[in-house]
């Protein structure tokens, strides 16, 4: 097994990125934290990668905050757990932000900071055996970096059960509250996610981080026609050569030929 506690790998258009620390149930210590956060600033920069995928070696896809660690902060200086604290804020927003789709294929365990990333994720699917939990509060934890992605993907009611609970939540109830968006068994979940995949190929790489944008700006406000802003990037995103190709493409009856795709 490697040292690594993340391992990146890039076939062809898509990155998959993999927590190893199985041995920790994937817990998000400073190494870790700091290393997923650089693989994905890398990806995004990375003109061939058009999809991220981000998985788990080991039981659990996640356990959330590594409690030794957390235990060990009580007793430090603030500042190093506002350190601490900075640095998970910051691999929470570079993947919610990365200006490409993100998949994350959920099985075990995913507790805590592990559900803040699935949140994070474009798209999530998860084996009918992985389990979820807000587990903060049962260890006298406020979960304050990763609740606005919470909320954001299973809305403020919900949240308001299981923020404060800390229950487990199966994966199909995870589905019905709209953190993931499909269940398979554990054996098809790298098939799903490959199913996932092949469609996110289909679309325009510029068009998709450009859709993404759009959905931070849109998020939360009431609806009602966009912004001068909004309306002048849709109408500068028409005139792109993306945007030519795939017209063309429709028209022609042909597979669209993107920049740095299939």
């Amino acid at each position: 097994m490697s040292d690594l506690v993340v391992l990146t790998a890039i076939d062809g258009p898509v990155a998959t990125v993999t927590l190893n620390r199985p041995a920790a149930h994937n817990a998000l210590d400073g190494r870790l934290v700091a290393d997923l956060t650089g693989a994905l600033r890398m990806l995004a920069d990375t003109a061939a990668v058009r999809a991220v995928v981000l998985r788990a070696n080991g039981e659990s896809f996640s356990a959330g905050a590594d409690i030794a660690r957390m235990q060990r902060l009580a007793e430090t200086p603030e500042a190093e757990a506002l350190a601490e604290a900075r640095a998970l804020t910051g691999l929470l927003d570079t993947l919610d932000t990365l200006p490409k789709p993100t998949v994350a294929l959920v099985h075990g365990a995913a507790f805590g900071g592990g559900v803040g990333l699935v949140a994070c994720c474009d798209i999530a699917v998860a084996a009918d055996s992985a389990a979820f939990s807000l587990s903060g509060v049962k260890l006298g934890l406020v979960p304050a970096v990763t609740a606005p992605y919470v909320v954001a993907a299973i809305g403020a009611r919900a949240a308001r059960r299981y923020l404060l609970t800390g229950e487990r939540i199966s994966a199909l109830e995870a589905q019905r509250l709209g953190l993931v968006h499909e269940v398979v068994p554990g054996y098809m979940l790298q098939a799903a996610g490959d199913a996932v995949l092949a469609r996110l190929a289909e679309g325009g790489p510029e068009a998709q981080a450009g859709a993404k944008a759009l959905i931070r700006t849109l998020s939360g406000r009431p609806p009602g026609p966009p912004d001068e802003a909004t309306l002048r990037r849709i109408a500068a995103a028409r005139t792109t050569a993306e945007a030519r190709e795939g017209l063309a493409a429709f028209l022609e009856k042909r597979r669209p030929r993107w920049r740095g795709g299939q």
